[in-house]
């Protein structure tokens, strides 16, 4: 009889859920997502999708609708088991039920079957979403109007084979859940619309460097210096090239100091103060040296002490140099050099670097007029060089497109990202970058300053020399690695 009354009570519900309009919903929900999915099936057996909207398709909407089709099932027939009771009316009855009965056990089966079918669908789409989630496609693309310029300058960027998620997130499930639940307000963020404008930087709770960069990069490894050759083009007519070779001491381990060796050496740690937002201003630095007991603390000139109180205090990690690893965006005058050392802008063209640069600097109020006004700015100042124009007008026509190449890849006017949103702090010359501490400002109490002479990170080899005679011994000539 307990038997009985256990079958009849919860087999009941099961046995006549085609009976409420819920649970047939339900069904045809499930059903519908299904077949989706099986249509779908082909493209995610290939890998990543191509289209980001197919992966939201895919990945993020059908798995919602799945699972909202089977807990309607079960939510209409609840209902309709809670009816029944309150109006003590029929709905629940059924005939003598046991094991032996040939429609229980086809009722039972037909429940194996699609729970397993519908378990092995679930997982599926859940296993694919969450891969899908930490897609470059979805980084990058999905969100694309907030995203476009950074995954813009991650496609041409050393890492560009390097999934976001293994520097924005790392290995270990603590970091996935933190990344995915502060996923929720960018998401809300991009729903809305209100987002800002350009996206501020740094981002302050990324992950410490140490447990991402490190795994590939380990400065104390970094023992050989590396020989930097920076051209560059004036603004003459013949757009005159010259060539600065630098000796940087990259370093690593106690046999190579230099300036991985200074700042993350064992032992070392550095922390510092800053002042704004950016981390562009840091009136106040202070160096420990576990090993050598050293405690030495650093403050601007023009600081006094009451402007220190309050301030946040970071400890210096990879991030605080290479600030932008992988999202480098150039000024006009080091983006066209660059491209003219490329071969992407004809070097031959009279006045090119200064023409270029001119059409660079000025405002665009969107990419579709920026598309249409430089290369045609191009075209207007060679057409005023009928010997340059009638003879090399292939040219002008690739330094057009070139030029506006440079723009799409360092200025999204609907993300108000234009030359110099985002400072890079590697070396000194575009930005403060290194000159933030290295500024001969900051000192000790007793007068002694952080050092500031140039030898210190690397050695001049040449300084803006048409043909660097350094480069010759070495066999260089014809050096590439612009920068």
């Amino acid at each position: 009889m307990a038997n009985r009354t256990l079958l009849q009570g919860w087999l009941a519900p099961i046995v006549f859920f085609s009976r409420n309009w819920i649970s047939r919903i339900g069904v045809a929900v499930v059903t519908t997502a299904t077949v989706f999915w099986l249509f779908l099936l082909p493209a995610s057996m290939r890998g990543e999708p191509q289209h980001p909207y197919i992966g939201i398709l895919a990945y993020l909407i059908l798995p919602g609708v799945f699972f909202s089709g089977l807990s309607l099932i079960p939510l209409g027939m609840w209902l309709q088991r809670r009816r029944a009771r309150t109006s003590g009316g029929p709905g629940l009855e059924l005939p003598p039920l046991t094991l032996r009965s040939p429609e229980l056990r086809q009722l039972l089966l037909f429940i194996a079957i699609t729970t397993f079918v519908n378990v092995v669908i679930g997982s599926q789409l859940s296993y694919r979403a969450i891969l899908y989630m930490d897609s470059v496609s979805f980084c990058g693309q999905t969100c694309h109007q907030v995203m476009a310029p950074e995954h813009t300058a991650y496609q041409g960027s050393p890492h560009s084979r390097v999934e976001c998620v293994a520097c924005h997130i790392g290995p270990g499930a603590s970091w996935f859940v933190q990344s995915k639940l502060s996923g929720l307000y960018q998401v809300y963020a991009v729903a809305m619309n209100n987002y800002p404008r350009p996206i501020p930087t740094p981002v302050h709770n990324l992950r410490p460097a140490r447990e991402t960069c490190e795994a590939c990069h380990w400065p104390q490894k970094f023992a050989e210096d590396r020989l930097e050759i920076i051209k560059k083009y004036a603004d003459d007519e013949s757009n005159t090239m010259t060539e600065t070779v630098l000796l940087m001491r990259i370093s690593g381990g106690k046999d190579h100091p230099g300036i991985h060796t200074s700042h993350l050496g064992p032992g070392v740690m550095i922390t510092y103060n800053p002042s704004d937002e950016s981390r562009q201003t840091i009136p106040r630095v202070e160096y420990r040296n576990a090993k050598t007991g050293a405690a030495v603390a650093y403050t601007a000139s023009d600081v006094k002490p009451e402007a220190l109180k309050n301030l946040v205090t970071r400890q210096m990690d990879c991030m605080d140099c290479h600030n932008r690893p992988t999202h480098t965006f150039q000024l006009p005058e080091r983006a066209v050099d660059s491209a003219m050392a490329n071969g992407d802008i004809p070097a031959a063209l009279p006045f090119i670097k200064k023409t270029a640069v001119e059409v660079l600097r000025k405002t665009y109020a969107t990419e579709e007029e920026a598309a249409g006004a430089i290369p045609a700015a191009i075209d207007k100042f060679y057409q005023g060089r009928p010997d340059v124009y009638g003879s090399r007008r292939a040219d002008v026509d690739r330094a057009g497109k070139a030029v506006l190449a440079i723009f799409n890849r360092n200025v999204f006017p609907h993300m108000r990202v234009t030359w110099g949103t985002y400072p890079n702090n590697i070396g000194h010359m575009d930005f403060p970058g290194c000159f933030r501490c290295h500024d001969g400002s900051h000192s000790t109490a007793d007068g002694k300053a952080i050092p500031n002479d140039c030898n210190t990170c690397h050695q001049t080899l040449a300084m803006d020399e048409p043909s660097p005679k350094i480069l010759s011994e070495l066999g260089l000539e014809n050096a590439a690695g612009a920068k």
